[in-house]
């Protein structure tokens, strides 16, 4: 195999390396948004509709309560494994800006969710369990989380791999499969 065909053969397998990459970090997210899905949803309804309905006539205090919950659970998650490659260095004031980037961008995923659902019940009159559902756990959910994946993997979570430099020149390919690698073991 000549050098040329060597460096077109890397050269195209790097958006391969890259599409898996992301793939892997996509389907982390989704896990990690999946069991938070299920902690706020299922607490949601059981604070609204469970045992004493202790907030059966307060939708969106049920909401606040379940989504500031299932945060901590995706905060452990995100941070440990979907986006642990990427997360900040293991100093106080990193972990602080971290942590606080991170409580911004699920203030406004959660405002999402809540606006969704004040629409639906409240300005269109959708007050039944069912609506509260769509309208909280379904649309605003979606939007929500497409907010949240975008805001974490482009202002949260961007440590030190996620801004791999690679060096010009003839070892530029050996670089970039070098940094592809350890990116991949930390994932």
């Amino acid at each position: 195999m000549t050098e040329s065909t060597a460096r077109t053969s890397r050269s195209q397998s790097r958006p391969l390396a890259r599409l898996i990459t992301w793939l892997g970090e996509l389907l982390r997210f989704g896990t990690v948004g999946l069991i938070a899905f299920i902690v706020d949803t299922g607490l949601m309804n059981l604070l609204r509709f469970g045992p004493g309905e202790i907030l059966g006539h307060k939708p969106l205090t049920a909401k606040v309560i379940s989504v500031s919950v299932a945060v901590l659970v995706a905060w452990l998650g995100n941070r440990y494994w979907a986006f642990a490659a990427k997360r900040s260095a293991e100093t106080p004031a990193a972990r602080s800006k971290e942590l606080v980037q991170f409580a911004v961008v699920n203030v406004i995923g959660m405002a999402i969710a809540v606006g969704c659902l004040a629409v639906s019940h409240y300005l269109l009159g959708f007050t039944s369990p069912l609506a509260d559902n769509i309208s909280a756990n379904g649309v605003g959910l979606v939007l929500g989380t497409a907010f949240r994946y975008l805001a974490y993997r482009y202002w949260v979570f961007t440590g030190p791999s996620g801004n791999v430099v690679v060096a010009s020149g003839a070892d530029s390919d050996h670089n970039l499969a070098e940094a592809e690698a350890s990116a991949a073991d930390r994932s």
